[in-house]
């Protein structure tokens, strides 16, 4: 994949991470994507993994980190870092984690809290530096009902 990667970016209003993520990961599993969640943190890592595996009681969400093992054998690979062991083709990018790069993905999704001004601000660098490169970039945001809509 050398084309660069459609950019996704989810501004987090209503609903927080823990309850966004599993969703978005499961979407991309049944569309027969692996996937690398990157966080900016490993604290909040630690804190996703759990997440992960205690978020519904109906449904198992596949998953390891580095200390799992076998790192290629996992469907969603959680990290801190820029690495991509499971050869998946969906990135995603939580709590402020950097773009690695714009090619290598069918598509990178940002995900980020709409009230840390902060987070606001680096995904706007994000945005700018995905339009540079060529990508797709589309913008969603969550309706009053809860329903993601895509702006623009």
């Amino acid at each position: 994949m050398t084309e660069p990667a459609e950019v996704l970016f989810y501004h987090l209003e209503r609903v927080p991470l823990e309850r966004v993520l599993p969703s978005l990961l499961e979407r991309t599993l049944e569309r027969g994507w692996r996937a690398v969640v990157q966080s900016g943190s490993p604290e909040r890592l630690e804190a996703l993994d759990l997440a992960l595996w205690t978020y519904s009681d109906a449904s198992f969400l596949p998953h390891g980190t580095a200390r799992d093992g076998d790192p290629a054998r996992q469907p969603v690979y959680l990290t801190t870092g820029d690495e991509t062991p499971n050869g998946a083709g969906v990135r995603f990018l939580v709590d402020g984690a950097e773009i690695p790069a714009f090619t290598g993905f069918v598509r990178i999704v940002c995900l980020f809290d709409g009230h840390d001004p902060d987070a606001t601000g680096k995904a706007r660098q994000q945005w700018q530096a995905a339009k540079a490169a060529g990508c797709a970039v589309t913008y969603w945001r969550q309706s009053d009902s809860g329903r993601w809509e895509k702006q623009g």
